[in-house]
């Protein structure tokens, strides 16, 4: 009772950790750069970019 329980699973490095860390930024940042190109895009066609035939 007073060792310490196993972890479940993996247990990551702390330079593993880090790397997983930078990786999700990368990621996100690239995400957050796609969004604001998507919507630079649409505002530079312009609001009839919305206006089609059905």
């Amino acid at each position: 009772m007073a060792d310490k329980p196993e972890p479940d699973g993996i247990v990551l490095t702390e330079a593993q950790r880090r790397s997983r860390r930078q990786r999700s930024i990368a990621i996100a940042l690239a995400l957050g750069v796609l969004v604001v190109l998507f919507f630079a895009v649409t505002m530079v066609k312009g609001p009839a970019v919305l206006v089609r035939p059905m």
